[in-house]
C-alpha cells in the first residue's frame, strides 16, 4: 500500500474468523471510492486507502456484524455477555428445537410432519444467517466455509435426513463460535498491552495539579506520580527518588532505581517514592504505544508457514467440492448404487472436507506466540522472524555491551618509574579527559572515586586507533595501547611479560610513557554479565549448535572472555566491515544465523543475519526499528526465552497442520464402508477446530 496514498486506518469488532475477514475484504474493496485495504486480522484493524463512511465498512461487514471505530477511540468498554449475544442465543433456540425433534422422532417416527417441522425450526434458527451468506456465495459461485455448510444442510433435507441437518447447523455454530473464543483469547495478549498505560494523569502546571487526558498531555509538561501510581507517559525525572517495576515493557522481573535525569517509561509502576517526570513523548510516541504498533505489524505480516497453508486452502476447498460431487454422482451411474445414500456420502465429504481448522492452524498460534512474547518484553516483528528463530543454528555475540556490561573499569594500575600509582593515573585521566574514547571514561571514572584533581594539559592530539598525546605540567606524554608505543618507545621483554599476562585475562592494557621510556600502564576490563555464562549453556540446552563471539578487542583479551563463557568461537580484532563478511560467511556455511548487538555499532552485520536481535529496545527507537526482535531489557536474559517459544511455535504449527488434515483423512476414509454421518463428520471438523485452538493457546503460558 502506497504511503502516497490517503490512508484511514480503523479498529474493528466482532471480526469473529479468517473467511469472514476475507470476505469483509473483499466487500470494501468493491466500494468505488476505496483504492486499497489492508485488514490486520490479528489485530482487528483496517487500513483503508480511499474514502469510505463508516457506515459503508459496516454495512460490508453487516454479514458478520462488524463494528467499526476510528483508530484513536477507545472501544466500548463492556463486552456483550456470552449468552446475550444473538449468535449465541439462537444456536441455544436451535438446540431445543433439535432436542425437542429427537424426542419426537423417538415417539412417533422420524419422516412425521411434527418432527420435520421441529427439525426445520432447528434449521432455520440456527442456520438463518448461514445460509443467507451462503446463498449469496453460490449465486456468485464463491466457494468458502459457508456455501460448503449451505449444501450440505439443503442437500440433507433433499434426501430426507433433517435430523442430520439440523445437527450440522447446530454444530457448525459452535464450532464458529470456538473460533471466535480463540481469535479474542490471542488478541487479549495486545488488550492487555493497551490497557497497561493509564488514560489520564495528574499534571502540574505552575502551583496547580490537574487531572488530565493523555491526549491533551504536552511535550514538557511536568507529570506527578505518587507511590503506587502507574506512569501514563514516557518522560525523564526532574524530581525525586524511586525503583520503578518495568516488567510491563522490559520483562525485567526486579525494580529499577531512578534519580532525576533517568528514562521512565509509560506503562510501569511506581513503587515507594513520589516523582516528577518531564514529559518526553507525546502519548501516540511513547514506548509502549510503539510496542503495540509493531506488534500489531508484526500480526499482520504473514509467516512463511501461514502463507503455505493459506494457498493449499486457495486450492483444497473447490478440490473437496469436486470431490463430493464425484462422490455422489459416480457410484449411482456407474456401479447403479442407491442415490440417496451417495449423495449423503458426497454431502459428509463436504462437511468433513470444511477448511476451518486448517486454516486457523497457523494464524492464531503466531498471533499468540507475538503476543505472549511482547508481554515478555521481547518484541518480534513479524510472524516469519518467529518461524526463522525457530530454526536457528548459529548465534553470533557482539561482545560490548551484549555479553559484558560495555562499561569498562580500572583493574590494574603499575608504575614503572619514580611516578606513584597515583601520579600515572592522574596524568593518563588529566590526558584522557579530553578524549572521547570508552576506554578513557573508565579511567576518568576512577580517578573521581579516587579523588584526584586533574592537572593542566596542553597541546592535545589524538592518535586514531592507538591513543593520544599532550602536554602536563610540560612534559609531553603518550597513553594509549601497546602498539602505539612499539613505533614510540621500545618496550622491555619484562614489561611486554606483564602486559601480555592481563591481556590474557581479559583485560585491555593502556601503556603511559613519554621520550625518556615507559612510566606504567593501566589495565581496563569490561566486566562480563554474571548471566551470560548460564545463557550460553541454556542455548546450547536448546539445540544451537555454535556460538560466536564478533568484536574489535584484541586476540588475548577476546579469547580470555570466550573461554570463561564456553563459546564455541571466538574472531577478534574486527572493524564493522569484518563483521559484516562474518555474518555473511557463516550464513553461506551454517545457513540460519542470528547477530545480537545493540542495535546502533552493528546495523550492517544486524541487518545481513537471518535474524538481527538487538539489546536494550525499551530505551533506543533504533533498536525498535532496526531489529528483526528486540529483547527490551538491556540483557540477554530473555534470549534462551525468545529461541524456546519460537521452537515450540514450530512445533504447534506442525501440530496442528497434521491435526487438521489427519482428522479429516480418518474421517475421509471412514465414508468408503459408509461408516460417516453427517454429524459425525461436522463432529470431526468441530473437533480439529478445537484441538488446534487448545493447542495454540498453550503459547500464552509458555515461559522460560
Amino acid at each position: 500500500m502506497s504511503e502516497t496514498q490517503d490512508q484511514h486506518i480503523y479498529k474493528l469488532q466482532n471480526l469473529s474468523c479468517t473467511s469472514c475477514a476475507a470476505k469483509f475484504e473483499k466487500n470494501i474493496r468493491e466500494i468505488p471510492t476505496v483504492e486499497d485495504v489492508k485488514l490486520n486480522f490479528g489485530a482487528s484493524k483496517i487500513t483503508i486507502a480511499g474514502q469510505a463512511s463508516i457506515e459503508q465498512l459496516e454495512q460490508a461487514g453487516s454479514f458478520d456484524g462488524i463494528l467499526v471505530y476510528p483508530e484513536h477511540q477507545r472501544l466500548p468498554e463492556t463486552k456483550e455477555p456470552f449468552w446475550k449475544q444473538r449468535a449465541n442465543q439462537t444456536t441455544m433456540v436451535s438446540l431445543f428445537f433439535l432436542i425437542l425433534g429427537y424426542i419426537s422422532s423417538l415417539q412417533i417416527g422420524e419422516e412425521e410432519v411434527i418432527t420435520i417441522g421441529l427439525f426445520g425450526l432447528a434449521i432455520l434458527t440456527g442456520g438463518l444467517s448461514l445460509f443467507k451468506e451462503g446463498l449469496k456465495n453460490l449465486i456468485k459461485f464463491q466457494f468458502d466455509m459457508t456455501t460448503l455448510m449451505t449444501i450440505a444442510v439443503i442437500g440433507a433435507a433433499v434426501i430426507g435426513e433433517w435430523g442430520e441437518g439440523a445437527v450440522v447447523v447446530f454444530l457448525f455454530a459452535i464450532s464458529e463460535a470456538l473460533e471466535t473464543y480463540s481469535m479474542d483469547k490471542a488478541r487479549n495478549s495486545i488488550r492487555s498491552l493497551m490497557d497497561i498505560a493509564p488514560n489520564t494523569a495528574t499534571i502540574k502546571r505552575g502551583t496547580q495539579e490537574f487531572e488530565v487526558d493523555v491526549e491533551d498531555i504536552q511535550v514538557g509538561d511536568i507529570m506527578i506520580i505518587k507511590p503506587g501510581q502507574k506512569l501514563a507517559m514516557d518522560g525523564v525525572v526532574a524530581k525525586g527518588n524511586s525503583s520503578i517495576n518495568q516488567a510491563a515493557i522490559t520483562g525485567e522481573s526486579l525494580p529499577v532505581h531512578k534519580s532525576a535525569g533517568d528514562e521512565v517509561f509509560a506503562g510501569t509502576l511506581n513503587e515507594e517514592g513520589a516523582l516528577e517526570v518531564r514529559i518526553t513523548k507525546r502519548t501516540e510516541d511513547t514506548t509502549i504505544a510503539k510496542i503495540i504498533h509493531l506488534v500489531e505489524e508484526a500480526q499482520a505480516e504473514r509467516a512463511p508457514s501461514q502463507q503455505f497453508v493459506d494457498k493449499f486452502a486457495k486450492y483444497y476447498t473447490p478440490a473437496i467440492l469436486i470431490i463430493s460431487l464425484l462422490v455422489a454422482v459416480l457410484p449411482p451411474l456407474l456401479i447403479n448404487g442407491e442415490w440417496n445414500e451417495w449423495i449423503y456420502r458426497g454431502l459428509a465429504v463436504l462437511v468433513v472436507g470444511c477448511p476451518c481448522a486448517l486454516v486457523i492452524s497457523t494464524p492464531v498460534a503466531i498471533v499468540t506466540a507475538i503476543g505472549n512474547a511482547a508481554r515478555n518484553g521481547v518484541l518480534i516483528k513479524g510472524g516469519i522472524h518467529l518461524e526463522e528463530t525457530g530454526r536457528l543454528k548459529v548465534i553470533a555475540f557482539d561482545k560490548t555491551g551484549t555479553l559484558t556490561h560495555g562499561t569498562p573499569e580500572v583493574t590494574n594500575i603499575v608504575s614503572l618509574s619514580t611516578m606513584t600509582e597515583k601520579e600515572v593515573l592522574k596524568t593518563a585521566a588529566s590526558i584522557e579527559n579530553l578524549s572521547q574514547h570508552p576506554l578513557a571514561a573508565a579511567v576518568l571514572r576512577k580517578a573521581q572515586s579516587s579523588n584526584i584533581i586533574l592537572a593542566e594539559v596542553e597541546n592535545f592530539q589524538s592518535m586514531t586507533g592507538k591513543g593520544a598525546k599532550a602536554e602536563v605540567d610540560g612534559q609531553l606524554y603518550y597513553i594509549g595501547s601497546p602498539h602505539l608505543f612499539t613505533a614510540e618507545l621500545e618496550r622491555s621483554p619484562e614489561i611486554s611479560a606483564g602486559i601480555e599476562a592481563l591481556q590474557a585475562d581479559g583485560k585491555t592494557v593502556m601503556l603511559l610513557g613519554s621520550h625518556t621510556g615507559i612510566k606504567g600502564y593501566i589495565a581496563v576490563e569490561d566486566q562480563i554479565r554474571s548471566a551470560s555464562s548460564t545463557i550460553i549453556q541454556k542455548l546450547y540446552d536448546l539445540g544451537i549448535q555454535k556460538t560466536i563471539m564478533l568484536t574489535g578487542d584484541n586476540k588475548l583479551a577476546a579469547t580470555s572472555i570466550g573461554n570463561k563463557l564456553h563459546l564455541t568461537e571466538v574472531r577478534s580484532d574486527l572493524m564493522p566491515e569484518d563483521k559484516l563478511d562474518a555474518i555473511k560467511s557463516l550464513r553461506k556455511q551454517f545457513g540460519k544465523v542470528a547477530m545480537i548487538g545493540d542495535g546502533v555499532n552493528d546495523a550492517p552485520a544486524l541487518a545481513t543475519s537471518t535474524v538481527g536481535i538487538a539489546m536494550g529496545g525499551a530505551g533506543t527507537d533504533t533498536a525498535l526499528e532496526t531489529a528483526d526482535i528486540a529483547l527490551m531489557a538491556d540483557d540477554l536474559d530473555k534470549l534462551p526465552y525468545t529461541i524456546g517459544l519460537s521452537r515450540k511455535t514450530l512445533k504447534i504449527i506442525f501440530q496442528n497442520v497434521a491435526f487438521a488434515l489427519g482428522l479429516k483423512l480418518l474421517a475421509l476414509l471412514l465414508i468408503i464402508p459408509g461408516w460417516l454421518t453427517l454429524w459425525m463428520a461436522i463432529f470431526a471438523d468441530m473437533g480439529a477446530t478445537l484441538i488446534v485452538v487448545l493447542n495454540s493457546l498453550r503459547l500464552m503460558k509458555t515461559k522460560y
